[in-house]
């Protein structure tokens, strides 16, 4: 899953070796094909379902924006897309400004009713539903949490059309990361039965929510959410081509299911980020590493993302004329646990004794210890190792007393009872496979029984959404590398991301309070009392930090290693191809 996950903004050392040196020249046109172990399961990576790593890599090639984010996770404004402008700092207010030759892949104009649907999507401005969502509406599905965004007033529309400007009612620590870009207005207005016009005059019409006076549900709105949460999710190339319309260098043109989506020039975009000399870009969908390896070694590929493990490294520089490029990444593995009442962890004793059994440092050893024998446990569910606020984190959040199995300590909780536990994960990931199998058989002595949820790799990420299903969850975040509403999108009550329901009013407090503040240290202090909530209310235990293995053959120069969500192809349009 893509995700984020604050106070990770430092870089990560990456290596580099190659097998071979590669002076080629480069040549105009050309395919560039990339190796990604999902498939593509939406077009719209800002709900909280299709916020998953292929579907934003596709959207990274694919649709253009007000900024993204470097290899350092810096933020690098687009001015071939338009403009931020920071208006005043009190009150926070903030104006952005599409150019005037910007335009959807279908000729339609980019402008501020795509940046009015963008911002009710996130903001939750309409949402009137209490915290148990018992009465009230909650109207769009954001991947992101919505505290700190709840706080801006309806956009004021100008320059004809092409700006808007958002004001807050107090401050916002992260209000550089927002973007009010998502799909296009004009389509998602027609597959929810309205004209363009009449859909923006739905949103400037209807009331701004109030959690203590909830209203009935405004069913315009909800056909016009409805469609934005669910519309865009797919197994298959629509038939309908406005369901995925491009903004940015490139644009979806074929999709094989099971095998492969082939991206072509976006003949309409006008920006700054396109590569030269690259017309096409196919993306082929290869889960298992060693396929990977082979594919790149008979060239049906140019770039490989693989999971990285010793032997995987090692058949890499075996190879000749490939570039192996190594280093940490912003992504980890971690048992998620399901809060759901009547649940089998509902109970506080079942939590802790379950999370007693998960041996850490075997998994650690098995899977990650061959490639870096000096890694170690990851102890924070909010911090990396080496960023400010780890150390005082993981000293003081409880993590201490899941170092080592303590299997007399989880039978004494269960107290006699077996309870069943439906661990699912990706079984097309070897390295949850492994982690399942160590789990359940530590467990097992526990007295557990740990049923086999493992799931294909085109459907756990369906089935994190879906609680009623599992029990507990092996899977990974990644982070972006940049602020902290990563927080609250993974831990507060209300969001969406945070699917095992995790809930503590302390905590949420805390996360409000963390949104509002701009002061490194005041925003670690408050991190670190997050973290303490975690811990002690058993949301689960974070295992390890992924490391990264990037690998390219010699048709393709200009592949650059991030540690961050974008990995490989976070440059593309520096990439050239080779002689």
């Amino acid at each position: 899953m893509a995700g984020a996950i604050a106070g990770v903004a430092s870089l990560f050392l990456a290596g580099c070796t190659t097998t071979d040196d590669l002076e080629t020249p480069a040549e105009s046109g050309g395919t560039v094909r990339i190796a990604e172990v999902n498939e593509l399961s939406s077009f719209n990576t800002g709900t909280a379902d299709g916020n998953v790593d292929i579907n934003n890599q596709l959207d990274y090639f694919t649709q253009g924006d007000f900024f993204h984010l470097d290899d350092t996770a810096s933020l690098v404004y687009d001015e071939g897309f338009g403009t931020v402008e920071l208006l005043s700092e009190d009150p926070l207010s903030v104006k952005y400004t599409v150019n005037d030759d910007v335009v959807w892949s279908d000729g339609e104009s980019i402008d501020a009713d795509d940046m009015l649907l963008g911002w009710a999507a996130q903001s939750g401005y309409f949402d009137d539903a209490d915290a148990e969502a018992t009465v009230g509406t909650t109207y769009f599905s954001p991947a992101g949490s919505t505290t700190g965004l709840d706080q801006m007033a309806f956009p004021e529309v100008g320059d004809d059309g092409k700006s808007i400007t958002v004001t807050y009612s107090g401050p916002y620590a992260d209000w550089t990361l927002f973007s009010p870009m998502s799909v296009p207005a004009h389509v998602l207005a027609e597959q929810a039965g309205f004209e363009p016009d009449g859909m923006i005059a739905i949103l400037e019409a209807a009331t701004e929510g109030n959690v203590d006076a909830p209203v009935e549900t405004n069913a315009d709105l909800r056909a016009v959410a409805d469609f934005w949460n669910n519309g865009y999710a797919t197994s298959s190339l629509p038939s309908d081509s406005s369901l995925y319309l491009s903004s940015g260098p490139f644009v979806v043109s074929s999709w094989d299911p099971a095998q492969s989506v082939t991206l072509s020039v976006n003949d309409t975009y006008t920006g700054d980020l396109s590569p030269v000399g690259i017309d096409q870009i196919v993306v082929r969908f290869i889960g298992d590493a060693n396929a990977q390896v082979q594919a790149l070694q008979n060239g049906e590929v140019d770039i490989i993302n693989p999971q990285a493990s010793a032997d995987t490294l090692s058949s890499l520089e075996a190879l000749t004329g490939v570039k192996v490029l190594t280093g940490d990444t912003g992504s980890y593995d971690h048992v998620d646990l399901n809060f759901a009442a009547g649940g089998v962890f509902a109970d506080a004793n079942v939590r802790e004794a379950f999370l007693k059994t998960i041996p850490r440092e075997q998994i650690l050893d098995a899977i990650i210890r061959p490639l870096d024998p000096e890694a170690e446990l990851l102890n924070s569910q909010i911090f990396f190792p080496g960023v400010n606020g780890y150390d005082e984190a993981t000293s003081t959040n409880g993590s201490d007393a899941y170092d080592t199995v303590d299997i007399s300590g989880a039978t004494a909780l269960l107290a006699g009872a077996t309870p069943t536990v439906r661990l699912a994960y990706s079984n097309a990931n070897t390295n949850r496979v492994d982690a399942f199998l160590a789990i359940q058989a530590s467990a097992a002595e526990a007295g557990f029984i740990v049923v086999d949820g493992g799931l294909p790799a085109d459907q756990w990420g369906d089935a994190l959404a879906l609680p009623e299903t599992w029990d507990a969850f092996i899977f990974g975040w990644s982070t972006v590398g940049a602020g902290v509403l990563g927080v609250p999108q993974l831990f507060d009550s209300a969001s969406d991301s945070n699917f095992g329901g995790f809930s503590d009013p302390a905590a949420d407090a805390l996360m409000d309070q963390l949104l509002a503040t701009t002061d490194a240290d005041t925003q670690v202090e408050l991190q670190v009392g997050v973290e303490k909530a975690l811990w002690a209310g058993g949301f689960g235990l974070p295992m390890y930090i992924l490391p990264g293995v990037i690998a390219f053959g010699p048709n393709v120069d200009g592949i650059e290693y991030s540690p961050w969500q974008t990995g490989p192809i976070w440059n593309f349009w520096d990439w050239t191809m080779a002689a």
